[in-house]
């Protein structure tokens, strides 16, 4: 099977890229901005008519969270408009659109993990665009996948963890807040349960929730993070910490659907970010 992979230069395309071996029956093709511009109509059009495909998984995003609430329209461009010239490519060419998402659709006024049945109410304008892009796609496909997945991190690109690796080399203490509440998710991780899906060419379509297994702050996260090295991690309020972009202070994902559906296994997030830290430090040797 013939599979585009947009982003490809982003953390999760790249994870992606690592695993390329692993699915042998998979024939992917790995785009950049550069060799496909998901923001330009005609070049998506043409792009689809040139290239046959069965999937396209959709890992292109602007994910600045703060600078959106200035860059409000090349996030909408391409949160919003690029996933719908997707879906209008895919359509024409009846190929399954594979699109992620995210927590931040929600508001995180519930304390209770949030399904995909429960209503959006994003509170910032990355969460706005990426709805409008989730929207867009409902509208115009029935065949795809809109997985929302949170907090999401690798080896690769700008993360939480890799944010933290790189200021314990600098500080004696750092400061995290602990009122924000969420699950973390290894992009490997993710990115087996996308080529899963499609080697299985499963056809339960619809919104999916992926996370990795467990529930905890930024600041619980941190220490995971830190752990053995000379830093303290020091908690603080939200309030503390100010940023451009308001966020959710609970974002937990119910993951129940996608385990029940699509036959999906979730790792526990310590496990998960063990593996991560290992392949990092090799990395950096």
């Amino acid at each position: 099977m013939n599979v585009l992979v947009t982003g490809a230069d982003g953390q999760l395309g790249r994870c992606i890229k690592d695993l390329e071996n692993q699915y042998s029956n998979l024939n992917l093709m790995f785009v950049n901005r550069q060799d496909l511009d998901i923001t330009d109509e005609q070049a998506v059009a043409s792009y689809f008519k040139q290239n046959p495909f069965d999937y396209c998984i959709n890992c292109a995003a602007y994910t600045a969270v703060d600078n959106a609430e200035t860059e409000k329209e090349l996030a909408f461009k391409i949160n919003t408009e690029g996933p719908k010239y997707l879906a209008l490519a895919c359509k024409e060419h009846a190929v399954v659109l594979i699109h992620i998402s995210t927590d931040f659709v929600f508001d995180g006024q519930q304390k209770t993990p949030y399904k995909e049945s429960d209503i959006p109410n994003p509170l910032n304008v990355y969460g706005v665009t990426k709805l409008k892009g989730e929207d867009v796609i409902q509208q115009l496909l029935d065949n795809y996948f809109i997985i929302r997945t949170s907090w999401l991190y690798s080896e690769y690109g700008h993360n939480f963890v890799k944010t933290m690796l790189r200021l314990a080399e600098t500080r004696d203490e750092i400061d995290v807040v602990s009122d924000q509440i969420g699950t973390p998710t290894y992009a490997k991780d993710l990115a087996h349960v996308l080529l899963n899906i499609i080697s299985r060419q499963q056809k339960h379509y619809g919104i999916y929730h992926y996370s990795n297994d467990g529930a905890m702050s930024w600041y619980d996260f941190a220490r995971a993070i830190l752990r053995g090295k000379h830093i303290k991690v020091t908690s603080i309020p939200s309030e503390m910490y100010k940023t451009g972009a308001l966020r959710p202070s609970y974002s937990v994902l119910d993951t129940a659907k996608i385990q029940d559906k699509l036959k999906v296994d979730i790792s526990d997030w310590e496990i998960s970010l063990r593996k991560a830290l290992t392949l990092y430090m090799s990395r950096e040797k």
